[in-house]
């Protein structure tokens, strides 16, 4: 295996099983290569170790994009963490997309390669950022021995399952009622080809209508069964209570995002692997989840804006053929890709508010399933009130990983806003951390393996 030292230690690594011991490095250390897997690694290691070890997995890289490997959600935190002694590895993972099966071993084959050329560490956490919170969650559910917690942030930590059914209501809704005659097909995709063409041509019908009061109103609807905050960009306007017109126009740029991508690019390369479709809607009641959602009122007040019956439109989705599963492919993404929620050791997991990509109410979802398998006191969930998909300061994430090792440390948890605000501050003096007291609503479709019922599509 071909490695690169960035930066040489004046003392040799031993290629042998018995590594030198990293306080023996006089300098600081950075070791890149290839795993066998084909991934690549990348291993920053401080001549002062502290002997924590953080493993960090990055979030979702679609394919054919770039996918180098990552040990840190950025700069500013890599070097801050480094100047307090603590060692950072990460994979790329050999495949891009949904690399789950691939994920799980290359982060642990890069941890092995750590201890071997560094030794065994005192401490060593899991944590990562988006898909890379789902990773993070499976690692400490499914190889607890290997850790001694873990951080999830920004995670779709609802599992594959659940992801895909939640991503699938919103673009049923708008086939149905934008384009019921259009043909557009939303899962089993032969090919890329075909996915993208889909999702090309629900997006045209999507534009068209958000030029009309009742297509914005219908929009808004689709937006509501994915529960799309009606503020998530920094760039956006930030609406009052009751400005519905601003929440629904900053809704409609996250749908065709939704649609761009998710939806059908990256739910075809899922099926792929899954060997057809994982979700389905047979059996689901809009109307019900349209009341759960937290955008009820925006999308009722939509309605009598645009002079449009919301209860006929609720009865043409309960009368809209629906979309039943592959049953290899759920059983596939059942036993690769659903958390348990069984957890051995502490878990801390930080959300942004304003997630259009990964809705904060996946949270409850993984809540519900730590509940259910008991777990539940070795859980905390911490929230940020800010929009976007993982916008964490550098200092609300250095302050949500050293939550997780004051409860490592004194076995407690001290998560409350003020406490994360508290450390945040203290890491980054320049930003000001917006950790707010929160309780996100219901996942709409949630899936677990700690729920029997779960398993029946």
């Amino acid at each position: 295996m071909r490695i690169r030292l960035a930066l040489l230690t004046t003392a040799c690594l031993s290629l042998a099983a018995t590594a030198l011991p990293a306080q023996a490095a006089t300098e600081d250390t950075r070791l890149e290569g290839r795993l066998p897997s084909g991934a690549a690694y990348v291993m920053d290691v401080p001549s002062s170790w502290n002997g924590t070890v953080l493993l960090y997995s990055h979030g979702y890289t679609p394919a054919g994009a770039p996918n180098p490997a990552q040990n840190t959600p950025g700069p500013a935190a890599r070097d801050k963490l480094l100047a307090g002694g603590y060692a950072l590895i990460g994979s790329s993972y050999a495949t891009n997309g949904w690399a789950v099966t691939e994920a799980v071993p290359d982060q642990l084959a890069t941890l092995d390669l750590f201890t071997e050329k560094f030794g065994a560490a005192r401490r060593t956490l899991a944590w990562g950022t988006s898909y890379g919170g789902f990773v993070t969650s499976m690692l400490a559910e499914r190889h607890a021995g290997r850790f001694d917690g873990s951080l999830s942030m920004c995670g779709l930590v609802q599992g594959g399952v659940a992801n895909w059914n939640s991503t699938l209501d919103p673009v049923f809704a708008l086939r149905t009622l934008l384009a019921p005659d259009s043909g557009v097909r939303l899962a089993g995709f032969a090919d890329q080809t075909e996915a993208v063409a889909a999702g090309k041509a629900l997006t045209s019908k999507a534009d068209a209508a958000q030029r009309t009061p009742g297509g914005r109103a219908r929009i808004a609807l689709a937006a509501a069964l994915h529960n799309i905050p009606g503020y998530n960009d920094p760039a956006q306007t930030r609406p009052g209570p009751d400005d519905f017109g601003t929440a629904q126009a900053n809704q409609y740029a996250a749908v065709r995002g939704l649609l761009q991508l998710p939806a059908f690019s990256w739910r075809q390369e899922a099926e792929s692997r899954a060997g057809g479709n994982p979700s389905w809607n047979t059996g689901v009641d809009y109307r019900s989840m349209l009341v759960r959602s937290p955008l009820y009122k925006e999308v009722t007040e939509l309605y009598k804006e645009a002079g449009l019956s919301l209860r006929t439109d609720l009865s043409a989705l309960d009368r809209a053929p629906r979309i039943a599963a592959d049953p290899s492919a759920v059983r596939w993404m059942r036993g690769t890709s659903v958390l348990s929620g069984r957890l051995t050791d502490p878990q801390l997991n930080i959300h942004t508010t304003g997630d259009a990509l990964i809705p904060v109410q996946s949270e409850n979802a993984y809540r519900r399933a730590a509940t259910a398998a008991g777990s539940a006191g070795l859980l905390r969930q911490a929230y940020v009130d800010r929009p976007g998909h993982c916008t964490f300061t550098p200092g609300e994430t250095l302050a949500a990983l050293h939550t997780l090792e004051h409860r490592l440390d004194t076995g407690r948890w001290d998560a409350s806003p003020g406490a994360l605000n508290s450390r945040a501050r203290a890491a980054d003096p320049t930003a000001e951390p917006r950790y707010l007291p929160y309780r996100p609503s219901s996942y709409p479709r949630p899936y677990d393996l700690a729920h029997p019922g779960d398993a029946r599509p």
